[in-house]
């Protein structure tokens, strides 16, 4: 099978399993707002998503052994394609007309990019100078969009997503430089840029978390951008990647990208993809957001006649 169609197929899995996880931590933030990380830590419903976005990392890591980055990252959009079936038939209703062409706008701009970006595997990787340059340079507008301030979600959703990218392409420096066989399996330059890969990997989950806070759509929508956005850079720039076609091929990979925009921009102003459900549904038991979990808050009741004294309610 030609390289790049497996690539293809890895992220498509990928893709959903990113989706039940984004759905699964948006559920979370929503029923604990104000969660640190240390309780975080405690949520079973917490770790379920850390275990989905492990295993989509897993097949996102292959994809990106057979495809470059400017084949795999963008077919990340489809995470957000994904989230709507799942959002709707968690929240018991049928996905709407908006939703329904937001997802065809962003399959067609998919298959444009498509188009133009398919190119050989990847046999070009960053040095550990511009390893460290990159993830300088992303920590430090990683740090600004983080800032306290105005529309955070949206902020920390930018951020999440250019840390995931960043560490897709650290990712495809370390399986290309480890599987060349040109050198040592744990060279410097494959354990240092790893050790890179888990710092963005875990800081762009905790992210995320965070941004989801105020809703799956938007920040969703953001996240989705922010990340091809950032891995095509960096293909571009630094990895010899190149858009097939020629002159000819950058107009329609603009058009592409374009109505991808569109699409996304449709499905993060469409119904909100979480709604309360019952916690018997059999989605929700996937996603571990079973009755008594650790996401569950405890209700306030006044412990005396004084209306400003709240105590949690027991059971």
């Amino acid at each position: 099978m030609n390289a790049v169609l497996i690539a293809v197929a890895l992220s498509l899995v990928s893709a959903v399993a990113y989706a039940a996880a984004a759905v699964a931590q948006e559920r979370l933030a929503s029923r604990s707002p104000g969660a640190g990380t240390l309780r975080l830590l405690g949520s079973r419903a917490w770790w379920w998503s850390v275990g989905l976005n492990a295993s989509a990392a897993l097949l996102h890591v292959v994809a990106l052994r057979y495809g470059p980055l400017t084949v795999v990252q963008p077919l990340g959009a489809l995470t957000l394609v994904a989230a709507v079936p799942m959002g709707a038939r968690m929240a018991g209703r049928r996905v709407s007309a908006v939703e329904w062409k937001g997802t065809a706008l962003t399959l067609l701009g998919l298959g444009a990019i498509l188009v133009t970006a398919s190119g050989p595997a990847p046999d070009d990787v960053l040095s550990v100078p511009e390893a460290l340059a990159v993830a300088g340079a992303t920590a430090a507008l990683v740090g600004v969009l983080s800032r306290p301030g105005a529309r955070p979600g949206l902020r920390h959703a930018t951020a999440s997503g250019l840390a995931s990218g960043v560490a897709s392409a650290l990712t495809q420096t370390v399986t290309v430089a480890a599987t060349d066989r040109t050198g040592p399996v744990l060279s410097v330059q494959v354990v240092g840029v790893a050790v890179l890969v888990a710092a963005f990997a875990a800081g762009g989950l905790l992210l995320s978390q965070t941004a989801y806070r105020g809703g799956l759509g938007g920040p969703l929508a953001m996240v989705t951008l922010a990340n091809p956005l950032a891995a095509a850079v960096i293909g571009l720039a630094l990895l010899g990647e190149r858009l097939q076609g020629g002159p000819a091929g950058v107009p329609l990979a603009l058009a592409g990208a374009g109505l991808a925009s569109w699409g996304v921009v449709l499905l993060s102003r469409a119904a909100p993809l979480a709604a309360p459900v019952d916690d018997d549904h059999p989605v929700a038991a996937v996603l571990a957001l079973e009755p008594g979990s650790a996401t569950a808050e405890p209700a306030l009741v006044p412990r005396s006649h004084d209306p400003g004294h709240l105590t949690p309610a027991t059971r």
